[in-house]
């Protein structure tokens, strides 16, 4: 008992440390500690050291010198190997599924998948349709001037003789977001409307082309007199075929975003040609 009363008095008896003079005998230093405080300080010590030298190999290039430690330079090519073996695998992929379309298109079925590109040019989600009184009251009375259209009773065998004379039917109604562009080499309208919204014939023709294709999805071409072609690109659906002959105003597809190219959003490019060479679809039709 008088033992362990002698180790407890041990941990709690104070130990003076003395720096002396070995001249003079004269005391420069000393400090007063208990075992106890000894082992407290010494280990406060140790951990703050530790904590130091962490710090200093975390957020220093000290790190550098550890053996196996990459440097600026490794990482740096680490990082763009996996760039650009993410990139090969994507690009593989829409290779893959490129033949994957051609193989279903040429053994007459239908395309495996659309991928389209988006893009942040044009944010066609944040587009609002509004109407005013005004404008239901300008587009019913179009529509009842439409109902004498004499393109929609005739049989598109009379020869116009100058595009000034044709009544273009719009394809579809909606807000205009790409125009006409000869330096761009873009050739027609893009025009943002409702999803499936149904596309309409624009005059009298054949139905020449019926296909899809990588950068434009769906695409539809009719024939019309005069020479005059028209193509409806990006549908959703095609609901012609080609040698089928149509009237203005007849529906001939769906409005869709199809293709990896050449689009962002739900909308119709629409291009008419004449006699080759290609039209501004603004000055011939009102959308």
């Amino acid at each position: 008992m008088i033992k362990k009363v002698k180790k407890k008095r041990n941990w709690r008896d104070k130990y003076r440390f003395t720096i002396v003079n070995d001249t003079s005998f004269e005391e420069v230093w000393k400090i007063r500690l208990t075992k106890y405080h000894a082992f407290l300080s010494i280990s406060f010590l140790i951990l703050s050291i530790s904590g130091l030298t962490t710090i200093l190999i975390a957020f220093t290039n000290l790190r550098e010198f550890i053996p196996g430690y990459p440097d600026v330079s490794m990482r740096r090519n680490i990082l763009m190997s996996a760039i650009r073996l993410d990139s090969l695998d994507r690009e593989i992929a829409l290779r893959d599924k490129y033949f994957a379309n051609i193989s279903a298109i040429i053994s007459g079925g239908q395309p495996i998948g659309n991928y389209p590109r988006r893009d942040s040019a044009t944010n066609y989600k944040a587009i609002k349709f509004t109407s005013s009184p005004e404008q239901s009251a300008f587009r019913a009375k179009v529509e009842g001037e439409e109902k004498y259209n004499p393109n929609m009773g005739s049989s598109g065998s009379v020869e116009m003789t100058s595009l000034a004379s044709l009544h273009f039917f719009p394809p579809v109604k909606g807000i205009i977001s790409g125009k006409y562009d000869v330096r761009t080499r873009h050739f027609g309208t893009d025009i943002v409307t409702n999803p499936k919204a149904v596309v309409s014939a624009a005059l009298d023709g054949t139905v020449i082309f019926t296909g899809w294709t990588m950068e434009t999805g769906f695409v539809i071409e009719v024939q019309h007199p005069n020479n005059i072609i028209s193509v409806y690109k990006h549908n959703a659906s095609l609901l012609k075929e080609t040698g089928d002959r149509v009237r203005a105003g007849d529906a001939i597809s769906i409005v869709g975003d199809s293709g990896e190219m050449y689009t962002s959003g739900p909308h119709l490019h629409f291009e008419i040609w004449y006699k080759g060479s290609a039209l501004d679809p603004e000055k011939h039709i009102q959308f």
